[in-house]
């Protein structure tokens, strides 16, 4: 099945024809075919929407305007040559012959070529004498980047044993201005964060970031379309340049860098293998010493340093970085549930999302600092990256009207409803929560009594709660009898009157309460 253009591609080819590419070049660059650049280019041309805008544009949105198109132009003539490649791997094995290989090909092969044609193929691919030539290259348009075969070392404190870590390499080969650093390995999240360092020295961002067909970059290789994994797309569209991996087993196409690998044997490794370190920070610090003396050597033939060629000539055509570095996103998917959360498995806690996309497939993108929801590449949700689990983080927009009611529930919540309906009844409130070791048990009384104005209105209501207040008696049941009975109508003072004369009529043989104490 042929490959198609996904929308990081046409950001990519966007990118370049903005940068001053030719269509030609542009093919060249990513590894596609000029004719489907020229396509791709004739339908942005013929939109309503500038280059510039089209950058903006999410995957759903770009999908819906250029609808993709193939890549290889020949399908029995691509299986060819990605046959050759295993080929040519074993050509030195004993007992090679080419016979062998085509019957095997001839047995796979959807429509095999014959005998003839397949050497013939075979040897004007493989030419017996190769020549190579010197590459010019313009400035800032690429930065070749490469991990070195040699690793260093760091001292375990606690155990003492010798741990080996990688070494990042990377050169502006117009300048040939070098950057070095060790990371702990060639994973995806070391490589990113090299890069984002290796930018950072440079003080700018070139057209084209070269790199070989590791496996933290190009998801698969192929000399002819490898596939760039997603997180180093994005990393590329981020920083506002493109990836361009090399050929497969062709290491002349990045001899700078593979040169200014063997040069950091010499400058780097040489000096530092005397030398103990207990952490990459310290390892790191005594690389960059001698990074700076390394950059500023002069050249054997050139009245200059790769300092001083980068300041002079190559700094001026990189792009300015953008306004963070990137962080490496990681991708999860979850259903919305029930309640409007979707469960974010690397630290078990839970989002929000619209309640209207209850029972719905997300796709959860999300860094160290940011959460973001996607359904159907359109992003319904972000929130700030809370690493504490089992935590439910909520944005109250994403609540339907009652739900969003519910969750302001709290003691201030109702003693603020209740000022509305008179001093007495936020008395009352007050007083039913105080005596209230859990307040949520208290929640629908409190909402009860309120509730009690649109039947008797605010000012009697505010009446029977300064009775119920006064004879210690707050509860929904009470304050709803007195207001039944009509007893918020009788003042308290006149209760008070009632309560203080006795019906006992006065005697002088009847003694009063100070007799007995």
């Amino acid at each position: 099945m042929a490959n198609t253009l996904d929308p990081m591609d046409i950001k990519q080819i966007i990118t370049l024809h903005l940068d001053g590419f030719s269509n030609r070049a542009i093919g060249a660059t990513l590894g596609i075919s000029r004719n489907t650049v020229n396509t791709y280019m004739k339908l942005i041309e013929a939109s309503d929407y500038q280059p510039k805008e089209l950058l903006r544009y999410d995957h759903a949105a770009l999908k819906e305007l250029f609808p993709s198109y193939t890549t290889i132009v020949n399908d029995r003539f691509n299986e060819l040559m990605v046959y050759f490649e295993k080929v040519n791997q074993a050509r030195n094995h004993p007992g090679f012959t080419f016979l062998y290989h085509y019957n095997e090909y001839k047995q796979q092969a959807k429509e095999a070529y014959s005998y003839t044609q397949f050497m013939e193929h075979y040897n004007r691919k493989y030419a017996k004498v190769r020549g190579s030539m010197k590459l010019e290259h313009e400035p800032g348009k690429e930065l070749f980047i490469d991990f070195a075969g040699t690793k260093l070392y760091i001292i375990d404190k606690e155990t003492g044993e010798q741990k080996p870590v990688e070494v990042f390499v990377s050169i502006l080969p117009n300048s040939q201005y070098t950057y070095v650093e060790a990371c702990r390995s060639q994973k995806r999240e070391d490589l990113i964060c090299c890069l984002n360092n290796a930018l950072a020295f440079y003080g700018g961002v070139p057209k084209a970031i070269v790199s070989d067909n590791l496996k933290s970059a190009v998801t698969r290789a192929s000399k002819y379309e490898p596939d760039i994994n997603r997180s180093f797309k994005d990393f590329a569209h981020h920083y506002n340049c493109v990836i361009n991996p090399t050929r497969s087993y062709s290491p002349q196409d990045k001899a700078l860098v593979e040169n200014a690998v063997q040069l950091s044997y010499q400058r780097i490794y040489y000096p530092l293998r005397e030398m103990l370190f207990f952490s990459l920070q310290d390892l790191n610090k005594e690389i960059a010493k001698l990074l700076c003396t390394y950059n500023d050597l002069l050249f054997q033939r050139k009245a200059a340093s790769r300092k001083e060629l980068f300041q002079s000539v190559e700094r001026q055509y990189l792009k300015p970085l953008p306004s963070g570095k990137y962080q490496l996103k990681d991708y999860v998917r979850a259903k919305v549930q029930k309640i409007g959360y979707v469960y974010f498995s690397p630290d078990k806690s839970y989002y929000t999302v619209p309640y209207r996309y209850i029972g719905k497939s997300t796709l959860i993108h999300y860094t160290p600092t940011t959460v973001e929801i996607y359904h159907y590449h359109e992003r319904i949700a972000i929130h700030p990256r809370n690493p504490s689990m089992g935590r439910y983080n909520t944005n109250k927009d994403h609540l339907s009207s009652t739900h969003k009611d519910y969750s302001d529930w709290s003691p201030e919540h109702f003693q603020k409803k209740a000022a509305g309906h008179g001093p007495d009844v936020e008395a009352c409130i007050k007083a039913l929560f105080a005596h209230c070791d859990y307040p949520e048990t208290a929640y629908k009384r409190a909402m009860g009594i309120i509730q009690l104005h649109r039947l008797y209105g605010s000012q009697r209501l505010n009446s029977a709660c300064r009775r119920a207040v006064h004879g210690q008696a707050i509860s929904y049941t009470r304050i709803k009898n007195i207001l039944e009975n009509r007893l918020d109508n009788d003042s308290l003072e006149v209760s008070k009157e009632r309560t203080a004369k006795s019906h006992i009529p006065a005697h002088s043989n009847i003694r009063g309460a100070q007799a007995y104490k």
